[in-house]
């Protein structure tokens, strides 16, 4: 196994390590409000969605003569494109009977079939660039680079501002939809905000860890955070710090351990984190609810038999 000290001082483990722990603090912070507004299936659309975002951008850019892997331009084309499929989730459910899981479901296929149909396209062509491409799928964190680690902070960075700033907007809508629309907010804007957010928190790993994985970065750390708290603050700043330390250990575990992929192997340590905190939280917890269960029926046998 590597030692940590090794591991540190050699550049391309340091780049992964910081590339993947940005990606998880963003990520598990943001998915915070997609967890708690009961739509953590959104950020699965989202990312299957991003797919075909990303060859589009592609596409796009080696046309224009451009570099075709820039990561400003992938995740500029993962946002719009995952954005487009949020609001077609939303118009299915506003303008049919269909319920919203069944929205998600159409939406979902029907983006993702056409990212795979793209890739088929761009594989068989003759693209410059185009080796690797199917790690916009399932990730490859050892190919980040210095300028796409600046370029997933900075969209990062911008993501949380915006939350900062609309946070007292966001929790209301979140937690009393009814409440906000009455009040006289632009409730369509603020949604609109929220769900970008969501939209960026779920592809900012698109060429670590893969479009495909990225729903357990988004879901898993608020899931883990709200078992210790009740907060929306401490949810999302816990959120944060689960999915920044899940991605640095996996990270870790991935290259000492020899040739294990990164991804897979942080949404493994996010779900041991999900599974201690379920497990051992003071108050959630599946253990101190049963020693409160068993401590409430001695009570109760003892003034029974008084």
């Amino acid at each position: 196994m590597t030692p940590p000290a090794e591991f540190l001082a050699d550049h391309t483990f340091r780049t992964v390590l910081v590339g993947t722990t940005v990606i998880g603090v963003v990520a598990g912070a943001l998915g915070t409000f997609a967890y708690l507004r009961r739509q953590s299936l959104l950020s699965d659309v989202v990312s299957h969605s991003a797919l075909p975002g990303t060859l589009i951008a592609f596409l796009v850019a080696v046309g224009l003569g451009l570099d075709g892997r820039n990561m400003a331009l992938l995740i500029l084309g993962a946002v719009v494109v995952g954005t487009l499929a949020v609001f077609c989730t939303e118009t299915i459910v506003r303008t049919t009977k269909l319920a919203v899981d069944s929205a998600m479901a159409v939406t979902l296929t029907s983006f993702f079939g056409l990212g795979m149909l793209l890739m088929r396209v761009i594989s068989d062509a003759p693209l410059p660039g185009k080796g690797g491409i199917q790690d916009y799928l399932f990730g490859n964190a050892s190919v980040i680079t210095r300028a796409d680690l600046a370029v997933s902070l900075s969209v990062g960075a911008v993501a949380l501002m915006v939350v900062v700033a609309l946070w007292k907007e966001f929790a209301l809508r979140t937690f009393d939809p009814a409440h906000a629309a009455v009040t006289g907010l632009p409730t369509r804007a603020i949604d609109t905000a929220l769900f970008a957010c969501i939209v960026v928190a779920t592809v900012i790993g698109v060429k670590a860890v893969g479009l495909v994985l990225m729903v357990a970065f988004v879901v898993t750390p608020p899931a883990t955070a709200r078992q210790w708290t009740s907060r929306l603050s401490t949810t999302v700043i816990l959120a944060g710090a689960v999915g920044g330390l899940g991605s640095a250990v996996g990270s870790y575990l991935s290259i000492a351990l020899g040739d294990v992929p990164t991804g897979p192997l942080i949404v493994l340590v996010l779900f041991a984190f999900f599974l201690v905190s379920l497990l051992c939280a003071p108050h959630r917890g599946l253990i101190a609810r049963g020693v409160g269960r068993a401590r409430a029926r001695r009570r109760l046998l003892a003034e029974v038999a008084a």
